[in-house]
């Protein structure tokens, strides 16, 4: 099968692209016009250094050492300090995907043209990710005003320090790079800037956090469909012309997609002592996920900006032959996109909290107490709902918005900030989660099924519940809950739902 190979032009990089280059280790190669263009501004850098104009990361330091004079002959020794320096991330390391989808970020950044860089630190870059080498990043210490505290990361397995990964395997990176057949690299004026001053790495989780969460939605929308049935529910609320009334483009295709997986279901017929309504938390299940993905959308759209603009502080402009400083590299318009999200999500575990505990529930179902086969000698699902209330709590402290919490720092020349990459690592923490309470529901939503003695399920359903039986079985006699959780949990998060 031939390899995938995407084209990085500095404006085109999409959502959907980031997860072939971080899932599925899609190889990349540059547009030749985006590469004259960081030709064109390296050119300028050498000939503002030549007029004497004072840059920003090339004759002067960064930060409070803005007013201090970086002279010629220490280029090399300057940039390589810089990096090592601002080296100063904490754990957890981050995954290689997601290092994969940091590197593919800043690269098409450099590909707009603004940066300043050398071409051969772009074509690192380029090299890093089709050979396999994966430097070894910390994941916390931004505050989101450029990812300085993560990215030299990048830069210091390109001069063959620090650890990386080849093909799977960690070591040093000066070892990687002669197995991968590089050289280290020598730093020239603004390489260290240039690949440290970027928010790379939070718009690379917040693209992942996207990707994450439709992904959930999509298994999620299968289990909510399987836990209707489970509760002998009501599908008025996924009736197409009222959701069409309400106009909520996510809420009617929430909807459709609901009724689309209950087509041939049991409830789509008459049955004796059906409630009319349901509690809300069924009633209004496409209301507030359709709420969440138009979340998402927004989301995507500020996104899609960041991904295809440069975000470099000085901003080279080599149209107009000169270097402005600029405000580029503030994050917060997306910020706040992935916080409304977080939000959302967060709605959408209490959402799920309470269809949990009304399945369990005999006023709603008229099956047994916690869905027991035998009352009064089997437990079943009675002390499960503990673990779902620390879930559901800690996705309202995630979901909490972090964009406001920040000091004044650097000789209160930074002062303020915006935790862009915190925000997104929350965001994918509520998501992880929500997998571990759509896999209790679901425990509870495939026992309810079979309490009714298999009913008719839905064309989107049953092939659900079929699967999941051959991983967690019905549930005659008390066991331990733990193990069914996370089976159910890694069956959710690998279920196939194309």
């Amino acid at each position: 099968m031939q390899e995938k190979v995407i084209r990085l032009t500095g404006s085109e990089l999409t959502i959907s692209q980031i997860k072939e280059i971080a899932f599925e280790n899609a190889k990349v190669e540059v547009d030749a016009e985006a590469m004259d263009k960081v030709r064109k501004a390296r050119e300028l850098i050498f000939e503002l250094d030549k007029r004497g104009v004072a840059v920003y990361g090339l004759n002067t330091g960064v930060g409070w050492n803005k007013d201090k004079v970086v002279y010629a002959d220490r280029y090399d020794a300057y940039n390589k300090n810089l990096l090592r320096s601002h080296m100063i991330g904490v754990g957890p390391e981050c995954s290689i995907p997601e290092t994969r989808t940091i590197m593919a970020v800043r690269l098409n950044g450099f590909l707009c043209g603004h940066t300043g860089v050398a071409p051969e630190i772009v074509q690192y870059y380029v090299e890093f990710l089709n050979r396999g080498v994966h430097p070894v990043m910390k994941s916390r210490g931004s505050v989101g005003e450029a990812d300085i505290a993560t990215l030299p990361a990048i830069g210091l397995t390109a001069i063959g320090e620090g650890e990386a990964y080849y093909q799977n395997q960690r070591m040093e990176s000066a070892k990687a790079l002669e197995l991968a057949g590089l050289e280290p690299l020598k730093l020239g004026p603004k390489d260290g800037l240039g690949i440290v001053s970027s928010n790379a790495q939070g718009a690379a989780f917040a693209a992942m956090g996207v990707i994450e969460a439709e992904q959930f939605i999509e298994r999620y929308r299968r289990v909510f469909c399987l836990a209707l049935e489970g509760l002998n529910g009501v599908l008025d609320p996924m009736d197409e012309s009222v959701n069409r009334e309400r106009g909520y483009q996510g809420q009617i295709e929430s909807a459709r997609k609901c009724k689309e997986l209950l087509k041939g279901s049991y409830l789509e017929k008459p049955w004796e002592g059906r409630a009319l309504q349901d509690p809300l938390s069924f009633r209004c299940q496409s209301a507030i996920t359709g709420s969440v993905m138009d979340a998402l959308g927004y989301l995507k759209q500020q996104l899609s900006v960041e991904l295809n603009a440069t975000d470099d502080n000085p901003c080279l402009l080599p149209e107009e032959d000169r270097m402005c400083g600029s405000p580029n590299f503030e994050p917060l318009t997306w910020v706040l996109a992935v916080e409304m999200a977080s939000t959302g999500l967060a709605h959408m575990s209490k959402m799920i909290s309470q269809q949990i505990l009304r399945i369990g529930d005999p006023g709603f179902t008229k099956l047994n107490r916690f869905l027991t086969p035998v009352e009064g000698s089997v437990i079943a699902y009675g002390t499960i709902q503990k673990t779902v209330s620390y879930l559901d709590t800690e996705n309202r402290m995630y979901a909490n918005p972090c964009s406001l919490d920040f000091l004044s720092m650097a000789g209160h020349i930074e002062d303020t900030a915006s935790n862009s990459t915190m925000a997104a690592a929350n965001m994918r923490r509520i998501i992880d989660n929500l997998y571990y309470m759509a896999a209790i529901e679901l425990m509870h939503a495939a026992q309810a099924v079979d309490l009714r003695e298999n009913p008719m399920l839905g064309e989107g359903t049953k092939p659900l519940f079929e699967s999941y039986r051959k991983v967690v079985p019905y549930l005659d006699n008390d066991r331990n809950m733990s193990v069914d959780i996370q089976k159910t949990y890694e069956f959710l998060k690998s279920y196939k739902t194309e």
